[in-house]
């Protein structure tokens, strides 16, 4: 029916975190967005240990830092702390020549609550001009390999010059409609969480695991979301917890177990049991070709970034900033330019690609770690990847020349990862005791 048909410049799939960010960048530039979104209040939310690009990427959005720990929204990151099971300890931090020119690196970063980092992001998104739908895309309208206009489950159809997927991991619903290849990386993972509140926190992410010694490696996060709450988080393969599951365990059983092996948590759980368990299932994975003649990809719905990286947020939102860029600057044209949404698509693969294999290779699997410890593995991984976010934000690579420069360079470190992964594995040299404090 007519009134059943909604015509807008652009439609946005998904209300969350890079759903928000890239319907915003698009009503701000002066385009009508429509929003959608079956469930704005879903608080099954997690990714809370932000690394150091993102805060920039949030300002661009109006949320400053100040602001996010003025509103307790956010508290500060300022390392990263790996506790072993036998009580050892190693602080990653970044060292202090980036602070100076010609970095310049704000080197604190923020831990967010991200159910009150999805209310600020939404009051932002109600103060522009967007329209939300509450609905649910039920199927999707082409010409060929342009989107003509989707249908929604309450029979709204919504026709628009551009879309933007943003419906997250769980649906990735152009890559599957378009049958885009995926790559992935690892087992697939379970993540078990719940929050604490504690007489004080420390202003860093700590993760806890046993080491060297586990075939694959599973381990728990303690990220504190408020100066006295903190969040706390088990994550393994989920063979593991569904091999507990048959043996009768419920979720809540499981996570008391896993966790409270932590001499910490175990005296958090003599206190009380949490009030609820949140638990996601994950794959790790990375599409390519997410970038159409009218549509593009961003968040987790183009790749899914293991949590151990803490890339999460930063992926969502700079995907939804350089997505929504290329729709802007596109807006006169009768299609996204071939060349720009390709190299849109390959930065968003490899970036995803380098940080899921990299975390794969060094320190999930066995034989690097066991070859020269965890927490030297932490080092190998965290150097790069710190320097790689790093490059990406000053360089910010958008033509074909920078882009696969930076690809290449993203594609050697891999290689070296892969390699290094190899000798271990073939030599498995002794593992050396690691230095207490990992600077990059």
């Amino acid at each position: 029916m007519q009134d059943d048909l909604i015509r807008t410049d652009v439609t946005v799939i998904g209300g969350g975190l890079a759903g928000m960010a890239s319907s915003i960048h698009l009503a701000r530039a002066g385009l009508r967005v429509a929003c959608i979104e079956p469930a704005i209040e879903d608080n099954n939310i997690v990714g809370e240990s932000l690394d150091w690009s993102a805060p920039e990427l949030l300002r661009g959005l109006g949320l400053p830092m100040d602001r996010l720990l003025a509103d307790e929204i956010a508290t500060w990151k300022r390392h990263v702390v790996l506790r072993l099971h036998d009580g050892t300890t190693y602080h990653y931090v970044p060292g202090p020549w980036l602070a100076r020119s010609p970095w310049k690196v704000e080197l604190r970063t923020l831990h967010v609550d991200r159910i009150r980092l999805r209310d600020a992001l939404q009051q932002i998104f109600f103060d522009t001009d967007a329209a939300l739908v509450n609905d649910r895309v039920s199927d999707v309208e082409r010409t060929g390999h342009r989107v003509t206009a989707l249908t929604t489950q309450s029979g709204k159809r919504i026709a628009s010059r551009w879309f933007i997927d943003a419906s997250g991991s769980g649906a990735s619903l152009f890559p599957r409609f378009f049958k885009l290849p995926a790559f992935t990386f690892g087992p697939r993972k379970v993540a078990l969480w719940s929050y604490f509140d504690v007489p004080d926190s420390v202003e860093g992410t700590t993760l806890h695991t046993e080491g060297s010694q586990p075939p694959y490696m599973d381990w728990t996060w303690e990220i504190p979301i408020h100066p006295r709450r903190i969040s706390v988080g088990y994550v393994a393969p989920a063979d593991s917890i569904r091999e507990l599951r048959q043996q009768g365990m419920t979720v809540e059983q499981i996570y008391q177990e896993c966790v409270s092996r932590i001499p910490r948590f175990k005296a958090l759980f003599d206190s009380g049991i949490p009030a609820s368990v949140h638990v996601t299932s994950f794959q790790c994975r990375a599409h390519r070709g997410v970038a159409g003649p009218n549509w593009l990809v961003v968040g987790e719905a183009a790749a899914m970034i293991d949590p151990m990286t803490s890339n999460g947020v930063t992926a969502a939102l700079r995907t939804a900033e350089e997505a929504s860029r290329l729709i802007i600057r596109s807006r006169t044209r009768p299609r996204l330019p071939r060349l720009a949404s390709a190299l849109y698509s390959r930065r968003a693969f490899e970036m995803a690609r380098f940080f899921n294999s990299g975390i794969e290779a060094v320190v999930y699997e066995r034989p690097v770690r066991n070859t020269i410890g965890v927490a030297k593995a932490g080092r190998v991984y965290t150097v790069p990847a710190w320097l790689m976010n790093l490059l990406y934000t000053r360089l910010r690579p958008r033509g074909p020349v920078s882009t696969l420069s930076f690809c290449l360079v993203l594609s050697s470190l891999r290689t070296a990862a892969g390699l290094f992964h190899w000798l271990c594995r073939r030599f498995q040299t002794p593992s050396p005791r690691p230095a207490r404090l990992a600077s990059v």
